[in-house]
């Protein structure tokens, strides 16, 4: 979770059963359904983990050698210096925590979206969606909200979003499954919610918010749209999307929150 106050398009996947006879063809199709867990590596999601943990542990030794978190005040979001031109602090807060409970929250949740997500949407695109969640939940806090605030949780969300969307746009391919994995997402997300609104909390609900709209919108115009095809080798599961559906999407999420992001500096 956020806290306050301290393309490449997807790969194709192809099944190749013994005969093309129809109860063969079924039988193929059943089982791309049930592929949740697509092949290939998640060199983009254990990366960011990685440097996530690596911020992590330089803002601890830092924040010891100086009496103070160094890090924080020179990446972190704090509404008074994104006025003044460090626009680096619509972005950086997503590599920062303000505590190991706070650090290892998100990068579970990385690990469990991402690796579920990246297979589908290819490193660059992956890429894009993180960063734009992140760009998207920094910025409507930084219009909404006056605290200070850091954590990976803008980007986490745009994930839940993103994966929602995922499902639902290829429901026909994931069949009676992807029922209950948007109810799963939707609980997660209610979840959140529910504690960001708690007595006490200090959560960024902007922030969340923010990277979930940023994930909904570029998934929605930009992510994987499978079919499933067949061809001499068997079936296979082709992502549609193009190149230019992607970027576009990309530039369309990002002039949007620009714009929110220059509200303040027209306002005031």
């Amino acid at each position: 979770m956020s806290e306050q106050n301290k393309p490449e398009a997807g790969s194709e996947f192809q099944s190749q059963p013994n005969s093309t006879r129809p109860g063969d063809l079924r039988s193929g199709l059943d089982q791309l359904k049930k592929r949740w867990r697509m092949p290939g590596f998640p060199w983009v999601t254990y990366s960011l983990m990685a440097i996530t943990v690596l911020f992590y542990v330089i803002q601890q030794i830092v924040s010891r050698v100086y009496g103070f978190d160094l890090l924080f005040a020179l990446l972190g979001k704090i509404n008074v210096f994104i006025q003044a031109g460090d626009f680096w602090r619509l972005l950086t807060p997503a590599l920062l925590h303000s505590s190991l409970i706070h650090l290892m929250f998100n990068v579970y949740a990385l690990s469990i979206l991402g690796r579920q997500i990246e297979p589908f949407y290819g490193k660059g695109r992956f890429i894009l969606l993180y960063v734009l969640g992140a760009f998207g939940g920094n910025v409507l806090s930084f219009v909404l909200s006056d605290f200070n605030s850091l954590g990976a949780s803008t980007a986490i969300f745009g994930l839940l979003a993103a994966e929602a969307v995922f499902i639902w746009q290829n429901r026909e391919v994931f069949g009676k499954q992807s029922q209950r994995i948007l109810m799963n997402l939707g609980f997660v997300l209610m979840l959140n919610l529910f504690i960001g609104i708690s007595p006490g909390s200090n959560t960024d609900n902007w922030g969340h918010l923010g990277g979930l709209m940023a994930g909904f919108f570029f998934a929605y115009m930009g992510g994987p749209l499978l079919e499933v095809r067949r061809s001499e080798t068997g079936l296979r599961l082709e992502d549609s999307r193009t190149k230019q559906q992607i970027w576009m999407a990309a530039v369309m999420v990002l002039v949007a929150f620009t714009v929110i992001a220059a509200i303040p500096f027209i306002t005031r």
